[in-house]
């Protein structure tokens, strides 16, 4: 169990280090964010100031709050559907990683955590920080929030990669899942709180939201970090994202067991 153990902390320490290799594109994806951040809050601080100062609860520096934690997670969680493992998957070589004696959830989500761990470095956090500077935020003084922020993210960034993880494995069904990756890029960022946030939603839409595990990627972790709604609201939505990586962990499992029954590889 120890040595399992060892072996999936160094896929994580694998995909950080592989991730490190692009530095000149965190660069560029930290301009991005920038760029993209300070338009988000030209246009949300408009809506609010219109709105009289306040808007379901936001006023203009809880908003700059949520813009810069979005855009500061923006590199570490994958909305995009995007991962080798779904080129893997159509061109066979997955049948060498059935092979190996690890989980392939398990070392494929140890890897992407890991990838997803360094754009935190370059990318997330000056983001936030360079927000903070330029425009201002308001973050919570109690330090559960920071503690159970924390908790979060790391739940975001897992949870990403276990989704995105259905979409690859759907290619032992479909092959090409291009057009899934697609769906899922336009879902995962609309119902995950990435241009507005959920609260802004009407009733029924902030429903259908919250039947996927995408707010659990993005919108909790804002929510949890930046203290709305009190303690006990941040520890409920932690706990619901626990249960949203349950269910999509266990879906995964399922779908690599059928998967594995279904592949099949020419020339063996």
């Amino acid at each position: 169990m120890r040595a399992t153990a060892r072996v999936y902390w160094r896929l994580l320490a694998a995909g950080f280090r592989r991730q490190s290799a692009y530095r000149l594109a965190a660069l560029g994806g930290l301009v991005a964010n920038l760029t993209f951040g300070l338009l988000k809050v030209a246009i949300l601080f408009a809506t609010v100031r219109a709105a009289g100062g306040e808007l379901h609860g936001y006023d203009t520096a809880s908003m700059s709050t949520y813009v810069w934690l979005s855009q500061g997670l923006l590199g570490s969680v994958n909305l995009n559907g995007r991962t080798d493992l779904a080129l893997r998957v159509k061109d066979g070589q997955v049948a060498v990683d059935f092979l190996r004696p690890v989980d392939l959830q398990a070392a494929t989500l140890a890897t992407e955590a890991g990838m997803s761990l360094f754009a935190l470095i370059p990318r997330g956090l000056p983001s936030v920080l360079l927000g903070a500077l330029v425009v201002g935020m308001r973050l919570p003084s109690n330090p559960v929030f920071y503690l159970l922020g924390t908790v979060s993210l790391l739940l975001g960034i897992v949870i990403s990669a276990a989704t995105v993880y259905l979409v690859a494995v759907a290619g032992f069904w479909l092959v090409e899942t291009r057009g899934l990756q697609i769906l899922y890029m336009l879902a995962s960022g609309f119902l995950g709180g990435l241009y507005v946030p959920l609260a802004l939603f009407p009733g029924w839409l902030r429903a259908v939201a919250a039947a996927t595990p995408f707010p659990s990627i993005m919108m909790d972790p804002i929510d949890v970090l930046s203290g709305l709604g009190g303690e006990a609201h941040a520890a409920g939505l932690v706990l619901a994202q626990l249960a949203w990586l349950a269910g999509v962990a266990a879906a995964g499992q399922a779908l690599t067991r059928a998967g594995r029954r279904r592949l099949e590889v020419q020339g063996g």
